[in-house]
C-alpha cells in the first residue's frame, strides 16, 4: 500500500500563486505516474498535470503554461507550481500515483481562487 499526504492548499487571490507538495510513503517503489488531478462539486475529477518516471509529462489543458509539475524521487514527492491562478482554479487538488496496475490517491487539498 501506498500513502499520499498533500500540503500546501489554501486562498489566494486571482492572479496568485500557490505550490502544491505531496510525499508518498509506505512500500513505494517505481511509481510509474506521480500528478495532481481537481475536482468541484457535481463535476468529474480532471487531470491538472501528470509526471510519468520516464520524465514525460502532461497537463489538463486548461493549466498549460501557468502550472508546473515536477518530481523528486529520491524524496517520493511531486510538486505543483501554480502561477497565474484563476477563480476557475478553485476546486479540491487530489495528488495520485499509480504503481504497476494500482491507482492511489491522497486525501484533498482545498484551493480557493477568490478576491
Amino acid at each position: 500500500q501506498v500513502q499520499l499526504v498533500e500540503s500546501g492548499g489554501g486562498l489566494v487571490q486571482p492572479g496568485g500563486s500557490l505550490r502544491l507538495s505531496c510525499t508518498a510513503s509506505g512500500r513505494v517503489f517505481s511509481l510509474r505516474y506521480m500528478g495532481w488531478y481537481r475536482q468541484n462539486p457535481d463535476k468529474q475529477r480532471e487531470l491538472v498535470a501528470r509526471a510519468a518516471r520516464d520524465g514525460t509529462i502532461i497537463y489538463g489543458d486548461s493549466v498549460k503554461g501557468r502550472f508546473t509539475i515536477s518530481r523528486d524521487d529520491d524524496k517520493d514527492r511531486v510538486y505543483l507550481q501554480m502561477n497565474s491562478l484563476r477563480p476557475e482554479d478553485t476546486a479540491v487538488y487530489y495528488c495520485y500515483a499509480k504503481q504497476i496496475t494500482n491507482d492511489y490517491w491522497g486525501q484533498g487539498t482545498q484551493v480557493t481562487v477568490s478576491s
